[in-house]
């Protein structure tokens, strides 16, 4: 428990101080060094390649046994990143500082929280994956509210120096103090190749999952750099869209509850979490093109998507466990989430174009399709 407590608490402050960042910093600090605000997320972007370059390696690190470092090291770099970020007066200095965070978040996310818990859980590592994800799912809900008004009332460079803070007083001591150095002797003899339900991996399943990995991050990443602007789109106040956006947290963690307490009960392969999952974000942005314009319809479709995309996150964890098995996982995560992270890395560029030349339903067009487009891909994977 408290280590799930830890990692839920630490991965809450370095997705609210990194991805969950730009969508309110974007417009001030351009304003303030004088750039065009897609030129924010082009910056943002290439930190996310940074992240894909990065992840294999940092999946080797964390197999190897040196989990609890690599967090701890996350803190620092997320800390200089972000406190470079708000020294940055130009271009040059704005890819320089998302380039540092970049690194920060391959050593931070989830991808190696997750990797973390598997070292030291085994095939156990689902419900605790689950724990973490209840927790973080409100990294938007702190985030966005609480860099909304540092920025303010401080200003941007005071907001990112305070996520600097955050970092090295409260999320690096936890993950010192909280995160154990080497797998338990009972833990670490539960290791295998092999899969949970099957003797070997269905052929075909890594570029499978490697799919359904890239198309859900596009959606993810779009919607966590563009929602409130997105539902401004639509009609409604920015006021009213920030007010559905912060429901993205507790849909994630009401969705994320409801999964935890499901797979306490009954025995199900994360497949058909994924596949319901995965279904959501078409639904919502069917029924905001059916009746947008409205606080409700804004915020019927954060609560549909955050529900989505919360049991989403729980299946990256879970499925290449499920399909592969516990050993070498970390570096596997880092391998199936470059196709995720490249795909991430344009989404808030390309997203944004087509939300600003072809509007709105357009850019819920692209994303439900790409959803779907996920979907088939589970319905082609077997239980």
């Amino acid at each position: 428990m408290k280590l799930v407590l830890a990692l839920g608490t630490t991965q809450t402050i370095a997705w609210a101080s990194s991805t969950y960042l730009p969508a309110i910093v974007a417009g001030p600090l351009a304003e303030s060094i004088g750039i065009a605000r897609s030129t924010v997320f082009g910056a943002f972007s290439a930190s996310l390649l940074v992240m894909a370059a990065l992840g294999p390696r940092v999946g080797r690190l964390i197999d190897a046994g040196s989990g609890r470092g690599v967090l701890m090291a996350s803190n620092v770099v997320l800390a200089a990143g972000l406190a470079a970020l708000a020294a940055v007066q130009g271009p040059i200095g704005l890819f320089a500082a998302w380039a540092v965070i970049g690194i920060g978040m391959a050593m931070g996310l989830y991808d190696a929280a997750f990797a973390v818990l598997v070292r030291l859980r085994g095939r156990e590592a689902r419900g605790p994956i689950t724990g973490i994800t209840l927790m973080a799912g409100f990294a938007s809900t702190v985030g966005w509210p609480l860099t909304a008004w540092l920025t303010a009332r401080f200003g941007w460079r005071e907001a990112c120096l305070a996520w600097m803070a955050i970092h090295l007083l409260i999320a690096l001591p936890l993950n010192r103090l909280c995160i154990p150095i080497q797998p338990s002797p009972e833990r670490a003899a539960d290791r295998s190749d092999a899969p949970l339900e099957e003797k070997a991996p269905q052929p075909g399943a890594f570029p499978l999952l490697a799919i359904y990995f890239a198309f859900t991050a596009f959606v993810t990443s779009a919607m966590a750099a563009h929602l409130p602007g997105l539902l401004v789109a639509t009609g409604v106040t920015m006021a009213a869209a920030l007010g559905a956006s912060a429901l993205l947290g507790p849909a994630q963690v009401a969705a994320r509850l409801a999964e935890f307490l499901a797979e306490r009960h009954f025995r199900y392969h994360p497949l058909l979490t994924a596949r319901g999952a995965t279904s959501l974000h078409p639904l919502g942005a069917a029924a905001l093109l059916a009746i947008g314009g409205s606080p409700f319809a804004a915020s019927l479709f954060a609560v549909v998507h955050g529900a989505g995309n919360g049991l989403i996150t729980i299946a990256k964890g879970t499925l290449p466990l499920a399909i592969f098995g516990p050993a070498g996982y970390g570096e596997r995560q880092g391998f199936l989430a470059v196709l995720a992270r490249l795909m991430q890395a344009c989404a808030p560029y390309a997203f944004g174009l087509v939300l600003d030349g072809l509007g709105v339903r357009a850019a819920l067009f692209l994303s439900a399709g790409l959803s779907l487009a996920a979907l088939a891909t589970l319905f082609l994977l077997r239980r």
